[in-house]
């Protein structure tokens, strides 16, 4: 029996001892997480009466750059060609940015590297790392900080160039057009933005989505945002913006040929019935259709009862009337094309519509045949659309059913009297279960009419262009999904939300967003208050751009 005891101990303890020499791959520790830290400077950061040809910084750890061209802002603006940064690949314990030209006299400058610094093994980032040094004295310290937001969407673009411009005696509000400003800085990937390093002065402040990085106002491109007084320094400190593209100034270009008979008037910017004038000597016979193109600037210009091989408008360009000759070349062929415009299921108290490639100017409500599931002809009746290019189809639609609409030869005419074949299209609509219905109370308070408009997939469903009484706004038979609202202060009671305009000093219209997406499911009513003055519920506070890591001269500079 001891022997037996014996033995079972011997045999535990040799196979704990086969276990605990099992061989394992080791797990390499926690991953790092701490960002490269700065340990020197070369020369010392706050450096002043700086006349060095560039600076050094020293991390404790192998560093690389990454989209340093995006990432770097440099205030006075540099342009790409004044510096270098290295090293340009690979990785190392240094980067240093060398000067290719001077610097101005009694300046301070400001490198922010935004996170373009990272390590080179995890790739943290050094989070908004600024050098700033002096040609002067003195190191300016003022700020300015702030928020931008965009003035229509509800989701603001990062990267936004934030632009001040001391204002002297040469100073005009054309500046931004030509000049580049004292001081930039940006937004980087967030929203908000900080000055710093500033002098004491009047200022013009602006914030530019620069999408050609000229630090100029381009605008047929840019969005731009600004306050329209003077920024004083240090009075004003906290300033926020709301982003906006202006209206493109008006202009037409050239007309032109598409076929012989069809000239494309084209132009810049928005068209609000700006007028022109066709001059060519034409017979009495001759006919005009004047459409909207609305894929294109321009408008259609359709004409019959004559043969032209060439046509002349008048047209008012830059301030003074013009004659532009459009000559018919290399014409494109075209005929009658009517196709389906409502795709998918037809959706209850809407039209089924259909889409010509030319402008239809006669129906015949006795060539359209509409049937339902049960192949019985319901009343329908033909709708010119407002842009001739629209036919809408006017049934009762009930729901959960399936309907068939045929339009014989000569149910449609386009403007020259050519009609199609037998058209047959097939719609059908959902069960009042598969749609759910959204109510929203608005409680706002402005001396201005405003509009109520549903989006889903950024795309306005539903609108309201005036009031309701109780300020209750119904929004019924929509599908499930997910749903935005959106509040448009209407200043000029246009039942338009209007842009604004820099030279004119016009703010663009106030928009306010609904603080949270409404989930709607079907055969769901939602019921919600859209309260402006308590619109969004607290949110905590993420890290910003304003956040800057300085870190003093250390003793191992060289």
């Amino acid at each position: 029996m001891k022997q037996a005891v014996l033995l079972f101990l011997s045999s535990l303890l040799l196979l704990m001892t086969v276990k605990c020499a099992k061989r394992a791959s080791p797990t390499g520790g926690p991953r790092d997480s701490i960002p490269p830290v700065l340990v020197n400077a070369t020369p010392k950061l706050n450096t002043t009466f700086f006349d060095k040809e560039g600076f050094t910084l020293t991390f404790d750890e192998y560093v690389t750059l990454k989209d340093v061209s995006k990432q770097l802002i440099v205030s006075p603006p540099l342009s790409s060609s004044q510096y270098k940064v290295y090293p340009t690949t690979g990785a190392s314990k240094k980067i240093s940015l060398v000067l290719n030209d001077s610097l101005m006299d009694n300046t301070t400058y400001t490198f922010n590297f935004g996170e373009s610094i990272i390590d080179f093994n995890e790739g943290n980032p050094t989070p908004f790392l600024t050098y700033t040094l002096s040609t002067g004295a003195t190191i300016d310290s003022l700020y300015i900080k702030g928020k931008v937001t965009d003035a229509f969407e509800k989701d603001t673009e990062t990267f936004i160039s934030l632009q001040l411009y001391p204002v002297d005696s040469i100073y005009k509000d054309s500046t931004i057009y030509t000049q580049k400003p004292l001081y930039v800085t940006s937004t980087l990937d967030t929203t908000v933005y900080r000055f710093q390093n500033l002098r004491a002065g009047k200022y013009n402040l602006i914030a530019l989505q620069d999408l050609a990085g000229n630090y100029l106002f381009d605008q047929g491109v840019d969005k731009i945002g600004f306050v329209n007084q003077l920024i004083e320094l240090p009075q004003d400190s906290v300033i926020d913006l709301k982003l906006f593209k202006e209206k493109t100034n008006f202009s037409w270009d050239a007309p032109y040929f598409i076929n012989d008979h069809h000239v494309a008037l084209a132009y810049y910017g928005e068209y609000e019935a700006q007028p022109y004038k066709m001059i060519s000597e034409v017979p009495s016979t001759f006919e005009t259709l004047v459409t909207k193109n609305l894929e294109k600037d321009s408008l259609n210009f359709w004409f019959k009862g004559a043969t032209l091989d060439s046509i002349k408008f008048e047209l008012e360009i830059r301030d003074t009337l013009r004659t532009k000759t459009a000559f018919l070349k290399e014409p494109i062929e075209d005929s009658l094309v009517i196709s389906q415009f409502t795709k998918g299921t037809l959706r209850l108290k809407n039209l089924f519509e259909l889409s010509s490639n030319l402008p239809v100017t006669t129906v015949d409500n006795s060539r359209l045949l509409v049937t339902n599931v049960d192949t019985v002809p319901i009343p329908a009746q033909l709708k010119i659309m407002e842009n001739y290019d629209r036919i809408a189809i006017d049934f009762e639609v009930l729901p959960n059913d399936r309907y068939t609409v045929t339009l014989y030869p000569n149910a449609l005419e386009d403007f020259w009297g050519r009609t199609h074949d037998t058209l047959v299209y097939r719609t059908s609509t959902k069960k009042i279960e598969d749609y759910g219905n959204i109510y929203l109370r608005v409680q706002h308070d402005s001396p201005h009419p405003y509009l109520i408009e549903l989006l889903n997939n950024n795309k306005v469903v539903r609108r309201y262009d005036s009031l309701v009484p109780g300020n209750n706004y119904s929004f019924e038979l929509l599908d499930a999904g997910k749903y935005t609202v959106r509040l448009i202060e209407d200043a000029n009671n246009n039942k338009l939300w209007d842009t604004g305009d820099y030279l004119e000093k016009i703010q663009p219209e106030k928009v306010i967003y609904y603080w949270k997406e409404i989930d709607l499911r079907a055969n769901w009513d939602m019921n919600e208050t859209f309260n402006t003055a308590q619109n969004y519920p607290d949110l905590p506070e993420s890290a910003t751009a304003s956040e800057v890591l300085e870190v003093p001269s250390s003793p191992l500079e060289p």
